[in-house]
Parts: C-alpha cells; sequence; structure tokens
C-alpha cells in the first residue's frame, strides 16, 4: 500500500480490498489481528453496514463482543456498574453514542421555542434569570409560573430523532426523564409533571404522573429534581409526550409560581441508570 504506516493513517476498503475468493469465506493475506485494527479505526456505521459484509470472518470480527467492547474502551464508553457489563455490547455501544437529552430549549435559553403552551393562567408563562445553581451546575434561565395553572408541553417523535420502531419494540432500551423545580421562598406555590408514552396513534401506553408537589410560604428557594425511568414497557411506543408547570397558591400578581428548566427526556441502555 502506499498509505502512511503511522497510526493516524486513514484506511478505506481499497486499502483492505479481498481476493474474488473471499466470498467462499477466505481472508486476504492480511493477518486477522491486523484487519481487526483496521476495523476498529473506521466509523462504526460502516464496519456495520459494508465490512460486515465482506466475508465469513470478517463478519465474527464486527459480530463479536470483544470488538464492541474495544470500542467502548478506547472511546471511554464504560457501564456505570463494572461489576454488571452490558448483555450486548454493540447495544451499549450505539444507545450510549446516541444518548442526548431530545427535548429541545430544556433551559429557556430560547424563550419557548419549541414548547406548546397548554395553560397560560394568571399572567401568563415568563422566563427568568437564576441565580441558584443546580446540583452544582450554573443553570442560567428558567421558566416562571404564573397564579392560575400554567403548563407547557412537547412531543418528541421518536422515529425523526433515529430511534425506529422495530428497534424501540425489540431493545425496550430505558427512556430517563429529569425535571428540576423551584419555589420561591417568599410565596406558596404547586408543581405538575406528566410524561406519557404514546402509540402511533398518539394514544397513551405508559404514563407517568405523580401527585402534584406543594410548597407553603416562607420556604428556602432550593431546587429540586423530579426523575422516572420508563422500563418494560412493551412495544408499541412512538412518540413521547412531557408536560410540566404549576402555580403560586396564593393568587399573587405577577410571577411568584413555581420555577421549572434543566429538563431532559433520554433513551439510554439500562445499566446507565
Amino acid at each position: 500500500m502506499s498509505h502512511s504506516q503511522s497510526g493516524n493513517s486513514h484506511f478505506t476498503l481499497r486499502d483492505i480490498e479481498p481476493r474474488s475468493d473471499s466470498c467462499t469465506g477466505q481472508l486476504p493475506d492480511v493477518p486477522l489481528a491486523v484487519v481487526e485494527e483496521i476495523l476498529l479505526n473506521l466509523p462504526e456505521h460502516q464496519v456495520v453496514r459494508v465490512c460486515r459484509l465482506v466475508c465469513r470472518e470478517w463478519k465474527e470480527l464486527v459480530d463479536s463482543a470483544a470488538h464492541w467492547r474495544e470500542r467502548c474502551r478506547r472511546e471511554g464508553i464504560q457501564p456505570c456498574d463494572a461489576s454488571r457489563p452490558p448483555e450486548d455490547w454493540r447495544m451499549f455501544y450505539f444507545i450510549t453514542k446516541k444518548r442526548r437529552n431530545l427535548l429541545k430549549n430544556p433551559r429557556a435559553e430560547d424563550e419557548f421555542n419549541g414548547w406548546k403552551i397548554v395553560q397560560n393562567g394568571g399572567d401568563r408563562w415568563a422566563v427568568e434569570d437564576n441565580y441558584a445553581k443546580i446540583s452544582n451546575n450554573t443553570v442560567p434561565r428558567c421558566f416562571v409560573t404564573s397564579y392560575m395553572l400554567c403548563l407547557k408541553q412537547q412531543l418528541i417523535d421518536l422515529k425523526k430523532e433515529g430511534y425506529s420502531g422495530a428497534f424501540i419494540d425489540q431493545q425496550q432500551p430505558h427512556i430517563k426523564i429529569s425535571d428540576w423545580y423551584a419555589q420561591r421562598c417568599d410565596c406558596g406555590s404547586e408543581y405538575q409533571i406528566c410524561v406519557e408514552l404514546l402509540d402511533q396513534k398518539k394514544k397513551p401506553i405508559y404514563t407517568f404522573k405523580p401527585e402534584p408537589v406543594s410548597f407553603s410560604q416562607w420556604n428556602d428557594t432550593r431546587w429540586c429534581e423530579m426523575t422516572h425511568v420508563f422500563k418494560d414497557y412493551g412495544p408499541g411506543v412512538r412518540f413521547i409526550r412531557f408536560t410540566h408547570g404549576g402555580k403560586d397558591t396564593q393568587f399573587w400578581a405577577g410571577w411568584y409560581g413555581i420555577r421549572v428548566t434543566n429538563s431532559s427526556v433520554e433513551i439510554c441502555p439500562a445499566m446507565l441508570g
């Protein structure tokens, strides 16, 4: 080959083109250890969609747990609990790489863009600066509610986010939600949340709707986290509907109700929690 032999070389399929008898299960004159190293340096999607089809030996390499375990090691992707290794390292790798917050504008950085206002009581929803740290992190802005109920909502289309129906139905990855809320110290308030897993017709399959959380007047202002993990929810989930909000309980004009920010919905492997 004319390519550099340094560790930063970029390999292509032409660099490792098999002989015409490769489809019979015979490999070209390249040691398997070298082939494996080349595969580890190629993009993961190319390895699965192209390289895996070259011959039986390459398929076995790509399908092996060792290949994906090594990819995880090199990229610093590890389960939270080392004593519970993934049953499927390839699935663990791809879900972890794809893991992200599916909610748009969760921190009020773009006003209400991405959110649908479903109830806008009192003096309506507003956005304010946040001066209290959330779990040791700085979240500069938050959504604030008024007197009378204020609710806002997002609908997540899993297919548009890259998760096929077959994947969701067969793999049943965990769906983790998180929401941060806080009261003002000088006014009583109430917080509400409802997260629904919906089918293709947007009918609920599974719903998380805890009792509203109430705060009395003259409490310390502090951020609290609401979390839930959907597990074993069965087939058919195609959308996620996330709704939250609240109100003040003393009917004061202005924005003395519950604050919310830093919300998230994530698809994650079971071992990540």
